[in-house]
């Protein structure tokens, strides 16, 4: 199994690639792959050094997969050469997403809809991922009329100008050129992504649209707001469900705990509930806080977090190659 990383330097390429380790996946040929300027550099993978090509070398490769983190404008460009030679690319931007010929998949929830000629594959949102484990369940067996989240998202999702910035601002160094606005240390700041022309921003219209399109369900209204918090470890969502059939809580419990990937931490009288620092470096999508909504009916309230740069990107993205492996569909 042929493999390329593309964006191997990047903060979600360094993570899948220690995925890809993790999880073993069966790589016989490792092909890392980056910008012009790191172009023989190297990358370590199993306690080996491989040198980065470029991606003329790397399509010339015809590896059997290429996952891809290195942006939206790289994945337009790029994704369709390595197609045509006959790779199966998964591609972690936002470029891809909502193209109608294109799967966004998340395994657990629609790994169904793969099949051989899917040569470009979309890995969904991070903040999206986390939020249909918990949603696609749920819509099964209770009917999703409407949908209510606000996020809480690590600066890791920004990338490591964000990270820089933060510990900068904490140890009192003003040298470090700043990526967001405003200082983020001490700070919450309700733009994630760029502003568009209805006053939401990008981040709050994939979490808006990916659902829908991963469900297979564009029945259910959802509306979203999306933070920044100084946090360095993963994304929080605070959630508001709006079922069309009554549910029972304890019933609710039992369907997420079996849930493939999701584990409920939802124990408050001993203060036990999801938290980001305890999601970080871990795969799995954490819920609690589970809990009616005392406004009006047939309505739930929860809490989600998951490690942005795992199940949020790299995991997801690996768990697909692991699915089209699974299923001889590479």
């Amino acid at each position: 199994m042929k493999v390329a990383v593309v964006g191997s330097t990047g903060m979600v390429g360094q993570v899948m690639l220690k995925v890809l380790e993790e999880r073993n996946f069966p790589v016989t040929e490792l092909i890392p792959v980056a910008s012009e300027k790191s172009v023989g550099k190297k990358v370590k993978y199993k306690q080996e050094e491989f040198t980065i090509v470029s991606m003329k070398d790397a399509i010339a490769a015809k590896p059997d997969i290429a996952i891809f983190s290195a942006g939206g404008s790289t994945s337009l460009e790029f994704a369709p050469l390595f197609a045509e030679a006959g790779t199966t690319v998964i591609d972690n931007s936002s470029a891809w997403r909502m193209d109608p010929d294109k799967k966004l998949v998340v395994p657990e929830i629609n790994a169904d809809v793969l099949t051989k000629e899917d040569k470009i594959i979309a890995n969904p949102n991070c903040s999206t991922i986390q939020l249909v484990m918990v949603l696609g369940p749920l819509n099964k067996k209770y009917d999703l009329k409407r949908v209510i989240v606000s996020t809480y998202q690590s600066v890791t999702g920004t990338g490591k100008a964000a990270v820089d910035q933060l510990n900068s601002e904490i140890s009192g160094d003003e040298t470090i050129a700043k990526v967001y606005p405003y200082q983020i240390f001490k700070n919450a700041l309700p733009h994630c992504d760029v502003f568009a022309d209805d006053d939401y921003t990008k981040e709050e219209i994939k979490l808006m649209k990916e659902p829908k399109k991963i469900l297979g369900d564009d029945t259910f209204n959802l509306t979203a707001t999306a933070v920044r918090v100084p946090v360095q470890g993963g994304h929080s969502e605070s959630v508001n469900i709006e079922f069309e059939n009554e549910f029972d809580l304890d019933e609710v419990r039992k369907i997420l705990s079996e849930t493939p990937g999701v584990v409920v931490v939802d124990n408050v009288k001993n203060n036990e509930y999801p938290m980001p620092l305890y999601s970080e470096g871990k795969d799995e999508v954490f819920v609690g806080r589970i809990r009616r909504d005392l406004s009006q009916p047939k309505t739930l309230n929860l809490w989600i977090v998951a490690d942005n740069l795992r199940k949020g990107a790299a995991t997801n993205a690996v768990q697909i190659a692991e699915y089209l492996v699974a299923n001889n569909l590479v």
